[in-house]
């Protein structure tokens, strides 16, 4: 029996643009288990949105199977997946993707705000102190320097508790000092979740923190 809390089974995916039809991912397998960091590397072009795509639920393959938590999830409705992402993967993008009129608190509660029988304050309050920003609570991004957004974007996709967490370039957008804080926070957190966390980078920093590397070049895992 598998530990793998995210896993992708022989994945295939074709897109068709215009006459031609591109194949993304070629029978790719892939698992992460709780508590680990994999780093995903490639060049432009190899195949490694696609993959996060798939890990996210935010795509269906066109052969293959994806499974989150040991289920089948590849035949979920449309309806299905949004809420299986919504309570089990937290995404962590390289923009930071804050909303700039929510204070740093409030853009951590916002994936959770729909669900008006939970209180979530208290675990955006403990997450943002947790990532050392306890003095920061009310401030908007605007007050915030680029690492420090970063650390609220992070609190911001574990406030529902995921398994699975997925960073697209984390350090992207930051310089190599904070980029190294952002990292060794990821490797805290994965650790006090108990989440696993999938990153695409081209950031070699990144590499010195992952507990694997896997490499994908034109829609195949090296």
């Amino acid at each position: 029996m598998s530990d793998a809390v995210i896993e992708l089974d022989s994945v295939v995916k074709r897109y068709q643009s215009g006459e031609e039809v591109i194949e993304a991912l070629k029978g790719v397998d892939f698992s992460a288990d709780l508590g680990e960091m994999v780093t995903i590397i490639g060049p432009s072009g190899s195949g490694k949105s696609t993959m996060l795509n798939m890990i996210g639920l935010l795509d269906t393959p066109t052969e293959g199977v994806v499974r989150h938590d040991g289920r089948d999830v590849s035949q979920f409705s449309g309806d299905e997946l949004t809420e299986e992402r919504r309570s089990s993967i937290g995404f962590v993008f390289q923009d930071f993707h804050l909303l700039p009129m929510l204070t740093a608190t409030e853009n951590v509660e916002l994936p959770s705000m729909w669900d008006t029988s939970v209180d979530r304050r208290d675990r955006a309050v403990d997450l943002l102190e947790r990532v050392g920003l306890g003095d920061r609570l009310d401030h908007t991004p605007k007050q915030l320097s680029g690492g420090q957004q970063q650390r609220v974007a992070i609190a911001r996709a574990l406030i529902n508790e995921p398994d699975v967490v997925l960073a697209d370039e984390p350090t992207g957008n930051l310089d190599q000092d904070t980029g190294e804080t952002i990292l060794e926070e990821l490797t805290r957190l994965k650790e006090d979740e108990n989440v696993a966390i999938v990153a695409v980078t081209h950031d070699d920093q990144m590499l010195e923190y992952t507990d694997r590397t896997v490499e994908i070049v034109d829609g195949v895992i090296q």
